[in-house]
């Protein structure tokens, strides 16, 4: 039987403590369902409904979050 796959994630990057909940509840389906788990994030999602909107926390920033992320959880991204 082959396995499950579920790419999943927030549409933007907001926080490392909401990263951080989001990658817990992933880590927990990938147990738990037997699912293959990637994360998705943007660091920069340009494509808002307002000009105003928050984009996400740039380049550098985003990139060491997902870093972080993908080496406390061991998730893909």
């Amino acid at each position: 039987m082959k396995k499950k796959i579920l790419i999943a994630g927030p549409c933007v990057i907001e926080s490392p403590d909401i990263m951080e909940a989001i990658a817990e509840e992933l880590v927990r389906i990938s147990r738990t369902e037997n699912f293959e788990v990637y994360l998705k994030a943007s660091f920069d999602k340009a494509n808002r409904t307002s000009i105003h909107a928050y984009r996400g926390p740039g380049l550098e920033k985003g990139l060491t979050i997902l870093a972080d992320i993908k080496s406390k959880y061991g998730l893909r991204l």
